[in-house]
């Protein structure tokens, strides 16, 4: 197939709303690209045939075939034109599947143009190499555990779902480093790593580094011979060995010793390892994910954490934003534990009061997605109706020391904190002014002696949708 020009090139958008096709064809036809259209995946697939796009916009929700299937079979065919997948409800599972299967990029609804534009700059960009792009994994080893679930819609954690997905079509030399302040949710990113991997039938073995003695931890680790030392009766096996061709989540692995660390890179560099007081090398097959909720790049630089390793362990590395970052998520994701907590619990509670939801969303999250847990599961405790209300709220987030009528501090630089009391406060004041007019924007501007567009503009800069909050 001959390529594009990096300049233009034949779009096929493949999409069952006409609004969104004209939509295309506006934008891409202004950008003198030429457009051509289908409405379902057997129809793209023919356009694929006929026409040789050399670029594919495409729903995922479309009649006959949709299109994660569609490409697979686009991928089957040995084709690799860059497909950008759309969806209008971003999930970690269809961001996974979507890169797993070979997509360029996936974009959540509603559709930007700045970002069509951005997005198709590169996947022109990209062209000139395409018959070298490797062929994505087009099958999943193992079902995804629910309870290893990660929730989320944010641009932030799309991201993270998309380099899960890349990751996992990667081999088992690819070593994986997770930041991320401690709550975030680390390990389930290091599990969805691990659940989506061609190794998925294989152990999962999970490790503190905080939380055994040196000496233990090492013996943990490598394993050890019957009489290595005191107390060793009977040979045992190490998590290294243990793990087989699955994956090792090293947790906080930023205090490991100096000597652990040492051990820890020859095996990294070797592929190999001995158990304590053995001589027998030994293959080590499976993935390494390390998390750490330190800044590790400046442990580096301190000299606490030995460059080389940090390297070895940082090939591809994801940072998980603190929850406070991604304040859009929070309602989804309380909503997502009033369900888990209803099943326990044997509740049947059906959501929160309009207070409690401006409550949790002007709350800052020092333990993050832990924290809004634990408060949930103890809201859910507690209600006796139907509805969690705020006053079941307020006290616990008293009890963590942080009043929520206070001034959080979450810097100890003070234009930073300032930024941070003051996007609470504007969140706060929306979420209260929006529920007192129910959505109605120009009643809420009026009454804030705001005009109508600098209050949409705070809208827009919190990502706030006057439709939540009409009844």
């Amino acid at each position: 197939m001959k390529p594009e020009s990096r300049d233009s090139a034949t779009i096929l958008v493949v999409d069952d709303d006409e609004k969104i096709l004209f939509a295309f064809r506006e934008v891409l036809k202004k950008d003198g690209h030429r457009c051509i259209v289908a409405r379902n995946g057997k129809e793209a697939l023919e356009q694929l045939e006929k026409k040789s796009p050399g670029i594919i916009f495409m729903d995922i929700t479309m009649p006959k075939l949709d299109g994660i299937e569609t490409l697979k079979q686009i991928r089957q065919k040995g084709s690799f034109v860059p497909v950008i997948i759309i969806t209008g409800y971003g999930t970690m599972q269809t961001a996974i599947r979507a890169m797993q299967n070979g997509a360029f990029e996936y974009l959540t609804k509603p559709l930007d143009v700045g970002k069509i534009r951005e997005v198709t700059s590169r996947a022109l960009s990209s062209l000139k190499s395409s018959a070298e792009r490797s062929q994505a994994g087009d099958s999943f080893k193992a079902d995804f555990v629910d309870r290893y679930e990660l929730v989320g819609r944010s641009p932030r954690m799309q991201e993270v779902y998309k380099l899960i997905g890349s990751i996992s079509t990667t081999p088992n030399h690819t070593s994986v480093f997770i930041t991320g302040e401690s709550g975030t949710g680390k390990e389930l990113v290091a599990r969805a790593i691990h659940a989506h991997g061609a190794h998925a039938q294989e152990p999962f073995i999970g490790i503190n580094c905080t939380v055994l003695p040196e000496a233990l931890l090492e013996s943990e680790l490598f394993g050890h011979e019957k009489g290595a030392f005191t107390g060793a009766a009977d040979r045992k096996l190490g998590k290294f060995e243990i793990a087989r061709e699955g994956s090792l989540f090293l947790d906080e692995v930023g205090n490991l010793s100096p000597h652990l660390q040492d051990k820890l890179l020859r095996v990294l560099q070797e592929r190999e390892f001995e158990r304590l007081g053995g001589n027998n090398p030994i293959h080590a097959q499976g993935r390494f994910i390390a998390a750490t909720n330190r800044q590790i790049e400046r442990e580096v630089k301190k000299g606490s954490f030995r460059e080389e390793l940090f390297y070895r362990l940082n090939v591809v590395r994801i940072h998980l934003p603190a929850l406070r970052d991604r304040t859009e998520d929070i309602l989804l994701l309380a909503n997502y534990f009033v369900s888990k907590y209803n099943d326990q619990l044997k509740k049947a509670i059906q959501g929160f009061s309009d207070k409690a939801m401006g409550l949790m969303q002007s709350y800052s999250y020092p333990g993050n997605v832990r924290e809004l847990e634990n408060i949930i599961e103890r809201a859910v405790m507690l209600t006796k109706g139907d509805v969690i209300v705020a006053e079941t709220l307020k006290d616990q987030f008293r009890a963590d020391g942080q009043k929520t009528e206070g001034f959080p501090i979450a810097s100890r630089v003070f234009s930073t904190s300032r930024a941070h009391v003051m996007n609470m406060f504007e969140k706060q004041f929306l979420v209260e002014q929006l529920m007192a007019f129910r959505g109605n924007v120009t009643a809420a501007a009026r009454a804030s002696k705001m005009t109508r567009q600098n209050f949409q503009r705070l809208m827009k800069k919190h990502n706030f949708k006057a439709a939540r909050f009409r009844k």
